[in-house]
């Protein structure tokens, strides 16, 4: 795993081993970042059930001005402020060891989030459930949610979001987008 492009391009990422996180393959990564690599530059990005970090890192590298890594796991965030010094982004990511819902409820606003909970379980929905209640998405924001191919993602009861699906094999990103009311 390594940064694909950016100030860090090439640097080399950990991840934790075993079954406790599944990092974003670089396909993927890939193709979240082509997908909105015009809406990167100067972001407020928050990174949610972080893994690595490598999404965070992988947005600093590429322009955004900082960003929060969320993980539940204290060997993740481990793994995660060890990336983050491989990269020297001390000073634009901050990592938050424990539930993600706490961070949600802090009125911050961001312009990209992303969303790569455990399959199978309903995290996404609580934390969609959570940013659209809170309303932490900036106008014109993004949110980027990695699923298995087979899930539906939690819609929002308003015509104030854009959805818009793309599959790579198993994994399935749902690109949200708000327009500004």
């Amino acid at each position: 795993m390594r940064v694909i492009s950016g100030i860090a391009r090439g640097r080399v990422l950990k991840a934790l081993e075993g079954e406790e996180t599944r990092p974003t393959t670089d396909k993927v990564k890939e193709s979240i970042f082509n997908i909105i690599q015009f809406d990167i530059e100067n972001a407020r990005v928050l990174d949610l059930f972080s893994g690595s970090g490598q999404l965070a890192i992988e947005a600093i590298s590429r322009g955004a001005k900082s960003a929060v890594a969320v993980e539940n796991s204290r060997r993740a965030a481990d793994i995660i402020k060890e990336n983050i010094k491989r990269c020297d982004f001390a000073d634009l990511i901050s990592i938050h060891r424990g539930d993600f819902a706490e961070v949600l409820t802090k009125n911050a606003k961001y312009d990209v989030i992303f969303l790569d909970p455990p399959y199978n379980s309903n995290l996404l929905e609580k934390a969609l459930e959570t940013i659209y209640s809170f309303d932490i998405l900036s106008d014109y924001g993004i949110i980027v949610c990695e699923t298995d191919s087979s899930s539906e993602v939690l819609k929002a009861d308003s015509d104030k979001y854009s959805y818009r699906e793309y599959k790579y094999g198993r994994i399935k990103l749902t690109v949200i987008r708000k327009s500004e009311i």
